[in-house]
């Protein structure tokens, strides 16, 4: 068996993906963005993928963004779980 080794970002990071599973429904995909935002100003907007789930009960919105550090990245997943619509960061 063979080591391997952690995979680390370097920072800054262009074009990290950041995908958020939670609550489909009025205002979700614009909380989101709006958080998103907070954190990483400038994102573009013309990268975001959304994708409804096979029920309709849940939505994926995916973006991407410049991550700064892992502190931003942190900021980022503790704000969007707050919300209590958000089920997943990945």
């Amino acid at each position: 068996m063979t080591d391997t080794p952690n995979v680390k970002i370097e920072f800054p990071c262009e074009n990290y993906p950041i995908k958020v599973i939670g609550d489909a429904g009025d205002g979700f995909v614009e909380l989101v963005i709006e958080i998103l935002e907070r954190h990483a100003p400038g994102l573009d907007r013309g990268t975001l993928v959304l994708r409804d789930s096979r029920n309709g009960r849940f939505q994926t919105v995916q973006l991407l963004i410049t991550a700064t550090s892992v502190e931003q990245l942190q900021a980022l997943h503790v704000e969007l779980r707050a919300t209590g619509r958000v089920h997943m960061v990945l």
